[in-house]
């Protein structure tokens, strides 16, 4: 870093103040940024970012938190205004189920505690409204994050995520999550251990939770009004918002995040990939009739329905869904398979929204049935979700394994196909 910015140990000050696990004092020129790093459900994070605030009399304080997350912390029960039907016909469905595994998570996470996850960013919006400080979100929204998580994943690494996601969703809660196990995780060493691991596994999800996420933070804390900024953040970030914003000070990068601030577009690979699979399974199947006869043709097209529908109706038999929701997903699948525009998931999930129709008590227990297995199973806005999922999933699985079995039986009457094909030239 350049000196003239002063970011040394000894000169890294702000009112004497000195660089601690938590909290970082940096100084760019005229200009003060401090970082408060905090474990989302932990109490002794309140009480920090209480007192940073009330101490260093910042002129903006800016808030790990986009606009929606916002509101629903100053509406705790906007939830209850959601329609499940209109979140499936948006294509919403997987976000709003990763969305609500990942705070069931947390909720549990913050049990042993006492505390609710994000009461540390609603403590630090109260001490600067109190103080009469403007306030500044500056995280991206989560459904941006999340669904560049996913485009940018390929097929193995949405598995991965997927199986994630679902290990999150039913972890064991036979280990407590303490206040003393809680406050491990702002240490820079157990925080470095957690991001080593996620970018071993899922590298392309690492890049777009931490590593885009430090950027953006990063921009929009420095594009803050005020001489003197204080940002409240998962301690997780602290590394590398620090290092984004000393690239900031020195012009090395720019606040211009455009490029990660939106869903990239499909290119027209993707476009055309969209139709290969059912294109090629349609093709095949026809080639079976064709060159090996009709009982081969039949053949392949059971082959087809069978792995289909049978993995799909299974999917939803897991979800426990109603008996029709699990026929309907067994007769959709094959076809659904074959247009890209609707999947069985959509059609189960709905069908399922309207036999067993969600009512205000799952609206009121939402939260606290997320964060257990039974919960998601009793609620019947999540079991509508679990139905979407697992229907999907097991339609996708189908399709692969009947790709191939179809694959196989082409290589039978190949030989049928070479000879055709040489009888025309």
């Amino acid at each position: 870093m350049n000196e003239e910015y002063g970011t040394d140990m000894e000169e890294n000050k702000t009112d004497n103040k000195v660089n601690t696990a938590t909290q970082k004092f940096l100084t760019f020129g005229d200009r003060q940024i401090i970082l408060v790093g905090t474990a989302h459900v932990s109490a002794e994070s309140i009480e920090e970012v209480k007192a940073a605030v009330r101490e260093n009399k910042p002129d903006n304080v800016a808030i790990e938190l986009d606009e929606k997350r916002l509101a629903s912390i100053e509406d705790p029960d906007s939830w209850r205004k959601m329609d499940i039907v209109q979140v499936l016909k948006n294509k919403m469905g997987f976000l709003m189920l990763a969305n609500i595994i990942l705070a069931g998570y947390q909720k549990r996470m913050g049990e042993g505690t006492g505390v609710k996850p994000g009461e540390e960013m609603a403590a630090a919006i109260h001490a600067a409204k109190k103080a009469g400080i403007p306030q500044t979100m500056v995280d991206r929204p989560i459904g941006v994050t999340l669904k560049r998580a996913w485009s940018k994943n390929s097929l193995w690494g949405k598995c991965k995520l997927l199986a994630t996601l679902l290990g999150t969703a039913f972890v064991s809660d036979d280990e407590d999550a303490t206040p003393e196990k809680i406050e491990e995780l702002k240490k820079n060493n157990e925080m470095d251990s957690l991001m080593k691991e996620l970018s071993g596994y899922l590298p392309v999800v690492k890049e777009v939770l931490i590593d885009e996420r430090d950027r953006y933070l990063a921009s929009k804390i420095w594009e803050c009004k005020g001489n003197r900024v204080l940002a409240v953040l998962g301690a997780g970030h602290l590394p590398g918002v620090q290092a984004c914003l000393e690239k900031l000070a020195e012009g090395k990068m720019t606040s211009d995040c455009s490029d990660i601030d939106s869903v990239p577009k499909k290119t027209a690979a993707a476009k055309i990939s969209m139709w290969f699979i059912p294109l090629l399974i349609i093709a095949l199947i026809a080639a079976g009739f064709y060159f090996g006869g009709k009982s081969k043709g039949w053949d392949m097209l059971s082959a087809w329905v069978i792995w289909n529908g049978a993995l799909a109706g299974i999917g939803a038999a897991v979800a426990l869904a109603h008996p029709l929701v699990i026929l309907i997903s067994i007769i959709g699948a094959p076809v659904t398979s074959l247009c890209p525009f609707v999947g069985i998931g959509l059609v189960a999930g709905l069908l399922q929204a309207v036999l067993k129709k969600p009512a205000v008590l799952d609206m009121e227990n939402l939260q606290q049935d997320a964060s257990s297995v039974r919960g998601f199973y009793k609620n019947r806005i999540l079991r509508v979700l679990l139905v979407f999922f697992l229907s999907s999933l097991g339609s996708s699985i189908g399709t692969f394994a009947a790709g191939a079995s179809l694959v196989a039986s082409v290589t039978t009457f190949f030989n049928k196909i070479v000879s055709w094909i040489k009888g025309i030239f």
